[in-house]
């Protein structure tokens, strides 16, 4: 594939608060490998060979795992320090010279998915907007009680999975689609609202595994499917 993939590196995963304070997000291990890593090998084992890392908070880490670290050899990997409280759009918008000459991807550095990223990439070549984000829908964390009109409880049902949609990363942008992106920008506020409101934005829906690498439940979570060799994603990576 030659669209670039840019991976949004520089949260400071606060909720994840037992991990990071020694290393950035990206790099907490799920089997033993950062989740950045994960990421990388779901673009790279379906064809994606150019990756741009957003980096902010302890970004040398980031760019010493790219040295050392077992990644596909037939993949370029170009760290890009985008500053250190940038907002995900002024992230995108600072590397846009790297990607300003096509097409490009854009994730983000803690979600893992079994995804079909060229079928993902085809849906966008064929409606013609400007952006596609992935949507999906996630377990949710509580179980739910069922009642009747009058409040009586007639029943729960655990962890039932969420029926409605939310932003899964994923993305896929025409160049067009910079000029929406201010250096200062939430890109999931303003750009993907404006691009929202002119008609410009599809979703594609994946009703497949997905997760991302919020809290310390998640990664026990990612951490016990790798280790049972039941993790979705590795089969797209």
């Amino acid at each position: 594939m030659d669209e670039p993939v840019v991976i949004l590196c520089g949260g400071r995963g606060t909720r994840l608060r037992e991990h990071t304070q020694t290393i950035p997000k990206p790099l907490v291990e799920i089997g033993g490998r950062p989740i950045l890593w994960h990421v990388i090998r779901i673009y790279a084992a379906q064809g994606f060979h150019r990756f741009v890392l957003c980096l902010g908070h302890k970004g040398e880490l980031i760019e010493q795992f790219v040295q050392d670290d077992g990644l596909p050899e037939d993949i370029s990997v170009e760290c890009v320090q985008t500053g250190e409280d940038t907002p995900t759009g002024g992230r995108i918008a600072r590397v846009g010279d790297r990607v300003r000459g096509g097409r490009f991807c854009a994730t983000y550095a803690d979600g893992v998915a079994d995804i079909d990223l060229h079928a993902l990439v085809d849906f966008h070549a064929g409606h013609g907007g400007l952006a596609t984000m992935t949507v999906v829908q996630p377990e949710l964390q509580f179980g739910v009680a069922r009642l009747d009109g009058d409040g009586v409880v007639q029943g729960f049902e655990e962890k039932p999975q969420f029926d409605g949609w939310i932003n899964g990363g994923f993305f896929v942008f025409e160049p067009g689609a910079l000029e929406y992106i201010g250096d200062d920008d939430v890109l999931e506020r303003e750009p993907l609202e404006k691009l929202a409101a002119e008609g410009r934005l599809r979703a594609y829906r994946h009703t497949g595994f997905w997760d991302c690498l919020d809290t310390y439940k998640d990664a026990v979570l990612l951490n016990d499917l790798w280790e049972a060799g039941r993790a979705p994603w590795k089969e797209s990576a």
